[in-house]
């Protein structure tokens, strides 16, 4: 992976843990990602003026990828219900770099050298470790947080194969949002039918942090233009890292000696694979 590939996707890492922690802040966290998707429609409508349409053969990975995350939408909210940030998000993330890493090597055929395979087996490993407290792990969360990170796995996949056929990344990406954006609205209503009463800042938060989203995971698919979807899956999952420094210093979340412990081996699956 060259220098500026990697000084990326490490760059939409920080961005990706930073929304997140919007997300897991709110009050109403539904809402916050209703708000989010809103922010996400407006500025790629209005890009799609300017931007041009993916090639045709891309487009069943753009409707493809716009359910998935629709439904990945939907379980991270779920999972935020349940436990804090330091410890859901590592479920969600750690299980997603490896899952991705068979999928490309499936679908895409993509081969992992045994240096990336090591960096991929660190990252995971740091990740998971990160959700256990104590002597155990609280079953509550689990199963939607897994659900969370086979849904990150699937339109990852999906992501990294439709942006090779669409001719364009820009194109890929403001596509694939638009449609994926233009799904929560509808879904807010469906499922709550009255909007909260938020802040004006609470409002622009949200609003902020569905353009980080957009911002942050445009990175990574253009990256997986260049470089194998595991490596810049697991790249992107050091998220974890910031995620669970954001948790300790804005949402007063407990950083831990195995937490910091686990920060380390995902550094070191970082660098193995940045070499």
């Amino acid at each position: 992976m060259s220098p500026f590939v990697l000084a990326c996707v490490m760059c939409a890492a920080i961005l990706h843990a930073g929304w997140n922690a919007v997300l897991r802040g709110g009050d109403d966290r539904l809402w916050s990602m209703t708000l989010m998707m809103i922010a996400v429609a407006c500025v790629t409508a209005v890009a799609a003026v300017f931007v041009p349409w993916p090639n045709a053969a891309s487009w069943p990975y753009v409707i493809a990828s716009a359910i998935i995350h629709t439904g990945y939408n939907l379980s991270l909210v779920r999972t935020y219900r349940f436990g804090d940030l330091g410890q859901t998000y590592p479920i969600s993330r750690g299980s997603s770099p490896v899952l991705v890493a068979l999928g490309a090597m499936i679908f895409a055929h993509e081969a992992i050298n045994i240096v990336s395979a090591i960096g991929i087996v660190l990252v995971s490993a740091g990740i998971i470790s990160l959700a256990f407290q104590g002597k155990g792990l609280r079953a509550d969360f689990l199963p939607a947080a897994l659900t969370t990170g086979v849904l990150i796995g699937a339109y990852t996949v999906v992501d990294g194969i439709g942006v090779r056929l669409a001719g364009s990344s820009v194109a890929y990406t403001n596509s694939m949002f638009l449609l994926w954006s233009l799904t929560m609205p509808p879904l807010y209503y469906l499922m709550r039918g009255k909007r909260p009463a938020y802040t004006r800042a609470q409002t622009g938060m949200a609003l902020t942090g569905g353009l980080v989203s957009l911002f942050a995971y445009g990175i990574v698919i253009w990256a997986m233009q260049y470089d194998a979807m595991g490596v810049v899956s697991a790249l992107r999952e050091t998220s974890v890292v910031y995620a669970a420094v954001i948790g300790r210093v804005f949402l007063q979340e407990t950083l831990t000696t195995r937490r910091v412990t686990s920060c380390l081996a995902i550094a070191m699956g970082a660098a193995c694979l940045a070499y």
